[in-house]
């Protein structure tokens, strides 16, 4: 999967020309879609149909913290935390999160979680695809009777 469209929620600009230049170094052509500078923005633009490869996000924005926001709204987008605080690990996987980056973070850091994105990204593709080609197979089968089929991390009948 090759990242172009990235949206950044942090209120911090020096922060956000950081990075804004790391991408650009180690993804090259990228589209920063929005950057939200607080919870209520970001709950307002996730609430419209985002077209976003990841979303960068700090926990501390200046009307809270950024776990406020998935309480008002389901974020199907992997996101990639940036933050100086290391004791919201735990609850940030409990999200969409996909790697937790400490500030200041370098620019091998942004390509590790980027490449952890794109492993991650198809793994589901292929998991997809075989699901895909098992229903296929089931449905022209006339003995199947029940199937198992693996979506995510689960299999389900």
């Amino acid at each position: 999967m090759a990242i172009r469209r990235v949206v950044i929620v942090e209120d911090e600009t020096a922060a956000v020309v950081n990075l804004r230049s790391m991408l650009a170094t180690v993804v090259g052509d990228v589209e920063v879609v929005a950057v939200l500078e607080s919870v209520d923005e970001a709950v307002e633009f996730f609430q419209g149909d985002v077209a976003a490869d990841v979303v960068f996000m700090d926990i501390h924005l200046a009307d809270g913290d950024s776990f406020r926001i998935f309480r008002s709204v389901e974020i199907d987008i992997p996101i990639i935390f940036t933050t100086a605080y290391n004791e919201y690990a735990l609850e940030a996987f409990k999200v969409n999160s996909i790697d937790y980056l400490l500030k200041p973070y370098k620019e091998e850091d942004l390509r590790r979680a980027l490449d952890k994105l794109h492993r991650l990204t198809v793994s589901e593709r292929d998991a997809q695809r075989v699901s895909r080609e098992q229903v296929a197979t089931a449905m022209h089968s006339a003995s199947t009777q029940t199937m198992l089929v693996r979506y995510k991390d689960k299999i389900v009948p």
